[in-house]
């Protein structure tokens, strides 16, 4: 116990430069491996190992992102490809929450819904794209369609998982001093469910942007999966690795705005508390 609270009066003298230098240092640490891929990619690109075809230089992609930019080609694409992405991950959330609550409090929606659960979540949804197509044809209603029917799955069963996981104790305390039905869902079952259900949302995000570029590949137009596509077509090996760029970049943020709004949702919960010596 003497040794942590020197630590601690160690830590509380530090100066102010130290602490800063120390803070820059992690973040350094942290993203140390990707800039080392990205150095490697420029030094390999320009040895003369590959063609400029086969590996164009980082330099030349993020020129060419410059560009996208400036013409207003990558805001439009983007734009497209959240507006579908983040669509369907909204109707995956409330359609995957409704469904998993149905399927835990109601046998006959269990009855109904585990089946087609059990049958559709390990098979590749991309395979019924063709059958969408057909009945919608290529614009945003299919797009979004075969994006909610891979997404979908993840959140359902988190869902079910978190509900039919929380404690009896709660339920049956919660009843003993007169909950009714309501309130026993949204103040009792609900947050003590929240964090795996987070977690079914937190698969669901990059999935729905990841059949979103499929998606876009395959049925042409706008977006980034569509730019990378038409950039294939024109032998244009540049544009194929900006768009690798860009939805790296674009992926990395959606992640990480999502860990901070579960954290933020979650800041009652011991996940989100700071490990003490206690």
């Amino acid at each position: 116990m003497a040794r942590v609270d020197e630590t601690i009066a160690i830590e509380s003298v530090e100066p102010p430069v130290l602490r800063i230098a120390r803070t820059i240092a992690w973040g350094v640490a942290r993203v140390f491996s990707i800039v080392a891929v990205l150095v490697a990619w420029e030094m390999l690109a320009r040895s003369g190992t590959f063609t400029h075809f086969q590996l164009p230089a980082l330099s030349a992609v993020l020129e060419h992102i410059w560009s996208d930019a400036w013409s207003g080609d990558l805001a439009i694409n983007t734009a497209l490809t959240l507006y579908r992405a983040l669509v369907s991950f909204a109707i995956c959330s409330v359609g995957g929450v409704a469904i998993g609550m149905a399927m835990s409090r109601n046998a006959l929606a269990h009855w109904f819904f585990d089946p087609i659960v059990s049958v559709g979540f390990p098979m590749p949804k991309i395979a019924f794209l063709p059958v969408v197509i057909l009945w919608l044809g290529v614009y945003d209603v299919s797009k979004i369609t075969i994006i909610v029917i891979d997404a979908i799955f993840p959140v359902i069963a988190a869902t079910v998982i978190a509900i039919q996981g929380v404690e009896r104790e709660l339920i049956w305390s919660a009843r003993n001093m007169g909950a009714n039905n309501r309130e026993l869902l949204t103040q009792i079952v609900l947050p003590a469910a929240l964090p795996q259900i987070m977690t079914g949302l937190q698969v669901a995000l990059p999935l729905t942007l990841i059949v979103a570029v499929v998606a876009e590949m395959l049925m042409g137009g706008y977006g980034l999966g569509g730019a990378m596509m038409t950039a294939s077509r024109f032998a244009n090996s540049t544009g194929v690795f900006a768009g690798i760029v860009e939805i790296a970049v674009i992926g990395y943020c959606l992640v990480k705005a999502m860990a901070m709004t579960r954290r933020r949702l979650l800041i009652w919960h011991q996940e989100t508390s700071e490990p003490t010596t206690a």
